[in-house]
């Protein structure tokens, strides 16, 4: 077989079933893309070679338990939230060593940062969501808009709108659950979606 040929899709399923091959081929198709976003984040070359390592690494090792709609997305966020990690541990190291250390400021800091990189990793899964689901997603979440308002802009059933709202919620909770974002994060990110 040749996994070359093989569909995004067709190498996860040669990857669940642990086809080292479709792993390597995996690693061959993305390594340079991931490289490229990491350094874009990070604009360090050794912490963006180390992101793309223990991201494609931690692929390999968990790749039975991850449920992967969309690879290219799914590694993509992993990368953005390995530099999120990254970041927030160099930032604690840098404010350590101030001399006049503020807890207050520093608790507002990492809430705020929190904040902007959850957005950013649910924005990145939005992006990947069906049309129908983002556009009432967005309708709801960026427009702020009512599902019978969203049902009138979109020409379907308030019914279906609610119905969608608990499909696009449900997918954004299953991928950060899968790149493994503490729980803290996720219940504030339902806490944000559901204000």
């Amino acid at each position: 077989m040749s996994y070359s040929t093989l569909s995004d899709s067709d190498l996860l399923i040669q990857l669940r079933l642990g086809k080292k091959s479709a792993y390597t081929e995996i690693y061959n198709r993305y390594w340079k893309r991931l490289l490229l976003a990491a350094w874009n984040h990070s604009r360090d070359e050794q912490i963006a070679q180390d992101i793309v390592q223990e991201v494609l690494i931690d692929l390999w090792e968990k790749h039975h338990a991850y449920e992967i709609e969309n690879l290219c997305a799914f590694l993509m966020t992993a990368v953005k939230f390995k530099i999120f990690k990254n970041y927030q541990k160099e930032n604690r190291r840098n404010l350590l060593a101030k001399e006049n250390y503020n807890f207050k400021d520093v608790y507002l800091e990492e809430q705020n940062i929190d904040a902007r990189f959850l957005q950013q990793i649910i924005d990145g899964i939005v992006e990947e969501m069906p049309e129908r689901c983002r556009l009432v997603f967005h309708y709801s979440r960026n427009m702020g808009l009512k599902n019978e308002e969203i049902a009138n802009q979109a020409n379907i059933t308030k019914k279906t709108v609610e119905n969608t709202l608990n499909r696009s919620l449900k997918i954004i909770r299953a991928q950060l659950k899968n790149l493994g974002i503490p729980f803290v994060l996720i219940i504030k990110s339902f806490f944000y979606f559901f204000k």
